[in-house]
């Protein structure tokens, strides 16, 4: 699914939480939030914490792909973000 909105990005963590069976207090236990934290992001919350987010979509298993649309020619079509990451932080391109 191609996220456009953070209402986008709500209903992705939704739809995998109730998947795998985890209902919001759960979830918000095991990222250390409050279960209104995850009804906030659910419903599209566009001032949640970056740092936040990512710990759900972690604990969630969502993969985040950050390919450029016109196909980076520097990023291979399917690198993973720790690679991307490990490159920035040696200052590789």
């Amino acid at each position: 699914m191609l996220i456009r909105t953070p209402a986008d990005l709500g209903a992705v963590i939704r739809e995998r939480r109730k998947k795998i069976g985890l209902g919001q207090a759960e979830l918000a236990a095991r990222i250390d939030v409050s279960r209104q934290w995850i009804v906030g992001i659910e419903r599209g919350r566009a001032r949640a914490e970056l740092g936040l987010v990512l710990r759900a979509l972690d604990e969630l298993n969502i993969r985040l792909d950050a390919r450029d649309r016109a196909g980076d020619a520097k990023t291979p079509v399917g690198a993973d973000i720790d690679a991307i990451v490990d490159a920035a932080r040696k200052g590789k391109p």
